[in-house]
């Protein structure tokens, strides 16, 4: 049994282990690009959502909360908020921000007319139903 290898030896097992891990990250992409047909949620978002989007974005909402584990982990998830508090306790819970309470996180305030708060639930509506493979793995987020 030979105890050292030798350049050629050692060159061909780089080189087939970069052959064999780059045809996995091949199949794993292209099986990854089949299924995005079937999870692609976007086609499905109205003009209202659409807004909703643009006003959480224009006011960096994802600063202090989180959208599908991106952005800040200071406030709530906001995946699936619809669900848990519904659309008038977000639109409710939006107008009288900040509350004073004091030892509390304050969110502040946007002075969002009604139009833009309907927006804002039909965006985290739509967010509601994206597939995120049951993430928050509760409903509290």
């Amino acid at each position: 049994m030979q105890e050292v290898f030798s350049k050629a030896m050692a060159r061909n097992i780089f080189l087939g282990g970069a052959v064999f891990f780059l045809l996995i990250y091949l199949m794993l992409s292209i099986d990854t690009w089949r299924q995005i047909p079937a999870r692609d949620h976007a086609a499905q978002m109205t003009a209202s959502a659409q807004h909703g989007k643009y006003l959480m974005d224009s006011n960096n909402c994802i600063g202090c909360h989180t959208i599908n584990g991106e952005g800040a982990y200071f406030a709530p998830e906001l995946d699936n908020v619809y669900v848990r508090r519904g659309p008038d306790f977000i639109k409710t819970w939006i107008r009288i921000q900040p509350t004073g309470v004091p030892g509390r996180r304050q969110m502040p305030h946007f002075n969002f007319s009604d139009q833009d708060l309907n927006d804002i639930v039909a965006y985290l509506q739509w967010l509601s139903h994206v597939n995120t493979n049951h993430w928050p793995p509760n409903t509290q987020g």
